[in-house]
């Protein structure tokens, strides 16, 4: 299945599953060496950093699994303003970045108007970078109007193709087909886009994986977010297991198989849960890094999860920390903007 997978790019629901529920050291060593192989292909020994600014964690939402739901009173709530976006912006093009992924919990402060107005002053300031927005749902103009602006591209992870498991994660009025609608919407508009989901988040099965696998082979999305489950002490799956770093990694490498040319991120979350998975993520096919380049008196405050990691070397000023770190396993940070090959000339 491996070896076909490599040659067609391609696996049914129930030859993912197969795959997954097989895994042993040896399929993943075989699975990392080959998505290794079709990385280097594409994009050699790079890894792309993208600075990320987490710009509200005021969410409308009630997600089950997240720190930041509306329901969670002890939150220490934060918005940054314009200009503290901008000044963050000012020190990660000094420090060398040049992408800005602005993410927020959705946060209705952040209007159409205001959002197009940041987009356009960074795109003006830093006509060099790619603007990168994870701000959750939002309606087809909504879409429109930041693209308009300038926004390259947008971040929405699905969290799970199974309409049975979406339901099993959210409060009802939240709607798995308006989230598959929200990332067909951004794919029309032109966006780099990305999708995503949780490894081992509660109750998921292998055919819910090999569902997600599945999508996004359709999908065919530029870039994929995946990373484990790690529990929030303040949502009702607290005490539930934290997903699993080696099946992450495992998984990193079928997406490398399935898509060689995607924007493969090592995330946060693999490195909160193994000091290592920035390492582990990358050899196993990954070819992004996201540090932090949020006002250090607010990165604690958007805590997705337990004990997130927004210091040291996931922070944009361990960047340093960090090109050494991916040096020494043989790969080389490199700070253009990244863009996906199949990214369009022109640049709106």
């Amino acid at each position: 299945m491996i070896s076909r997978l490599c040659e067609s790019r391609s696996l049914s629901l129930e030859e993912y599953a197969q795959l997954i529920d097989g895994r042993d050291a040896e399929a993943a060593a075989l699975l990392a060496a080959r998505a290794d192989a079709a990385r280097r292909q594409v994009y050699g020994n790079r890894v792309f950093i993208r600075g990320l600014i987490e710009i509200s964690n005021i969410c409308k939402n009630d997600c089950l699994y997240c720190g930041i739901r509306r329901s969670n009173a002890g939150c220490a709530r934060y918005r940054l303003e314009k200009d503290d976006i901008l000044s963050c912006c000012e020190q990660g093009y000094a420090l060398g970045f040049r992408t800005f992924v602005m993410q927020g919990g959705e946060d209705g402060y952040f209007t159409d108007e205001r959002m197009a107005d940041i987009v356009r002053a960074i795109k003006a300031r830093y006509p060099d970078c790619a603007v990168t927005l994870s701000l959750g749902e939002r309606g087809y103009e909504s879409f429109a109007r930041l693209r308009e602006a300038g926004a390259d591209r947008y971040l929405l992870r699905h969290e799970t193709a199974s309409p049975a498991h979406y339901a099993r994660l959210h409060p009802k009025e939240m709607s798995f087909e308006r989230r598959m609608r929200c990332l067909q919407d951004l794919k029309r508009l032109g966006y780099q886009v990305g999708c995503g989901f949780m490894v081992g988040s509660p109750y998921q099965t292998t055919r819910d994986l090999a569902a997600d696998l599945r999508f996004i082979e359709e999908f065919s999305p530029q870039m994929v977010g995946i990373g484990p489950f790690i529990p929030h002490a303040a949502t009702p799956f607290a005490g539930r297991s934290a997903g699993s770093a080696e099946l992450t990694c495992y998984l990193l490498s079928i997406l490398r198989l399935m898509h060689p040319a995607v924007l493969l991120p090592a995330t946060t979350a693999l490195g909160t849960i193994d000091s290592a998975g920035r390492e582990r993520g990358i050899l196993a096919g990954a070819n992004v890094v996201m540090p932090n380049l949020s006002p250090a008196a607010v990165r604690k405050k958007y805590a997705l999860y337990d004990n997130k990691l927004s210091d040291g070397d996931e922070s944009a000023q361990g960047v340093e920390s960090l090109r050494r770190r991916m040096a020494a396993i043989g790969y080389e940070i490199v700070t253009d903007r990244g863009d996906h090959p199949d990214t369009p000339s022109t640049i709106i």
